[in-house]
């Protein structure tokens, strides 16, 4: 990819071979499924970005919304709307009329991965994706990284090296971002293995959703 990227994918991006085989055969066994490079979900004037890893199979793959279709998306709108961050009702579907307030959601990889573990390379070929993102955003203030892969890569994105940032549930560090300081926060991946597992509980989701809160709202 040459120049700047657009923020979000084009639906046929060809830029991984083996996600857009992945892709492809999706699309021959599920026709009606979205089957493409999910965009980002919510209001560009938003403060806060939320950076998960990738779109899940059943999930955002087939309804073409982040985080919306499966255990991962319940967990994080549900505790989204406990903090104002959405407007309405979410049902699972990417019709269900739901808003999100002064956030959005987007992932480091666009396309789903097989086994939902995308590569290094694949990271690598969609980061300008995010880097785009970030950078469209003018209010933006904080970033939620949900797991370490989401970590690793919005550290890239934001032109950082790894050792600028430990992970680690809870952890926060302020960056400089392309328009002023970003305060980044790290939660692990709000999936339903780490919650059935007792990774992350409830509870220690809402705790870092009321640290962004509370710096969000010091302004």
């Amino acid at each position: 990819m040459t120049g700047i990227a657009p923020a979000e994918a084009p639906l046929d991006c060809p830029l991984c071979p083996r996600l857009v085989a992945f892709r492809e055969e999706n699309a021959r066994k599920f026709p009606d499924w979205h089957n493409a490079p999910v965009e980002s979900f919510g209001p560009e004037d938003a403060r806060l970005l939320v950076v998960g890893l990738a779109p899940g199979l059943r999930g955002a793959n087939r309804t073409g919304r982040p985080f919306t279709g499966d255990w991962a998306g319940d967990l994080l709108y549900a505790t989204m709307g406990k903090f104002g961050f959405t407007r309405g009702t979410y049902d699972s579907r990417a019709d269900d009329g739901l808003e999100l307030v002064d956030a959005m959601i987007t992932n480091a990889v666009r396309c789903v991965p097989p086994e939902n573990k995308p590569v290094g390379a694949e990271a690598n070929a969609c980061r300008p994706f995010l880097t785009s993102r970030i950078a469209a955003l003018p209010r933006l203030e904080a970033i939620l990284c949900l797991g370490k892969i989401s970590h690793d890569n919005t550290l890239r994105a934001l032109g950082r090296r790894l050792k600028d940032a430990t992970f680690g549930h809870a952890a926060t560090v302020q960056l400089e971002g392309p328009g002023g300081p970003v305060q980044l926060f790290d939660s692990y991946h709000c999936s339903r293995y780490n919650t059935n597992t007792g990774r992350l509980t409830e509870a220690m989701f809402d705790a870092v959703f009321a640290d962004i809160r509370r710096y969000l709202d010091a302004g």
